[in-house]
């Protein structure tokens, strides 16, 4: 046997049932009712002997069409936010982009010289190490 849990009789139990069926299911049914009456509407008015096909397609054409142009209309604006920002940006940039050159400039002359020192001693010992194999090469061959 399975043991039941007593519902709950609460005041608050009892608000929460009447609000899930008067702010949840009533309107979901009547949304469902009303969608199928606009469609039995649409079909009777439509496929009737008299009912005109070209022009309830471009209705339904402009229903759908009216949610891509919202979107549109919203990506078209974001797209003239972002060029105004650009041109202001491109203002505002050619003076400090002149700096950063500079100072990348005299960045590049001290990174060659550190370069130069760390790897001299390297290159000294090298050619000392060259000129000694040379030095008994010579010595080895007549």
């Amino acid at each position: 046997m399975k043991a039941r849990l007593p519902a709950p009789e609460h005041h608050s139990y009892q608000l929460h049932r009447r609000q899930r069926v008067t702010q949840v299911i009533l309107p979901v049914v009547i949304s469902a009712l009303a969608l199928v009456g606009l469609t039995v509407l649409i079909c009777l008015s439509t496929f009737n002997s008299g009912g005109d096909v070209a022009r309830w397609a471009a209705v339904s054409t402009i229903w759908i069409i009216i949610p891509v142009l919202f979107v549109g209309l919203i990506v078209l604006a974001i797209l003239i936010g972002l060029i105004y920002l650009m041109a202001r940006a491109l203002g505002a940039l050619p003076r400090y982009t002149g700096m950063a050159q500079d100072y990348v400039y005299i960045a590049r002359n001290y990174i060659i010289r550190s370069a130069d020192m760390v790897v001299k001693p390297v290159i000294a010992l090298e050619g000392f190490i060259e000129r000694v194999k040379a030095f008994f090469e010579r010595m080895v061959a007549p």
